[in-house]
């Protein structure tokens, strides 16, 4: 059996604030996505029977920025898995592994942060008429450890 090396998921994620990510991002590593989310109408439920939970589900995650992506790559059935476990696991009597299942779904899904950066995408920042107005108010400044020193009077090298 093979040991070590590289795994899918192995190592830290990828930073996409980091010089060699920048580069990478300017050979088209990175996508970004649109802060706004997926436009359109909601595709189809693709499985059978759907509960009104699914469906209600399954049209708040496709108007998610990630849809995007996952109409680019015809995951519809993925996510409706993913939307199927999701509801089982929150169940107060859901498996536990339904429940680690949904975790799954949703890195590679790219729901996650940690699935985000996995599949090295990023949200665009919001555009002013986007953007909560609390965003707007600069933070506060920070002092510095030189705005603590304080002059000491009658003392020139002692």
């Amino acid at each position: 059996m093979p040991r070590g090396g590289a795994r899918v998921v192995s190592g830290p994620p990828p930073d996409p604030g980091s010089l060699k990510q920048t580069k990478l991002a300017e050979k088209g590593g990175w996508t970004t996505l649109p802060a706004e989310g997926r436009q359109g109408q909601t595709p189809v439920w693709p499985l059978v029977s759907p509960a009104e939970r699914e469906l209600d589900l399954w049209e708040r995650l496709w108007a998610m920025p990630q849809a995007v992506m996952w109409e680019a790559m015809g995951q519809h059935d993925e996510v409706a898995m993913y939307v199927r476990c999701f509801v089982e696991a929150e169940r107060i009597d859901g498996r536990i592994d339904i429940k680690k299942l949904v975790r799954q779904y949703a890195d590679s899904l790219g729901l996650s942060t940690q699935g985000m950066l996995r599949n090295r995408w990023k949200v665009a920042r919001a555009t002013a008429d986007q953007a909560p107005a609390a965003a707007a108010a600069p933070a506060p400044r920070r002092r510095s450890a030189r705005d603590r020193l304080k002059v000491v009077p009658g003392g020139e090298g002692a």
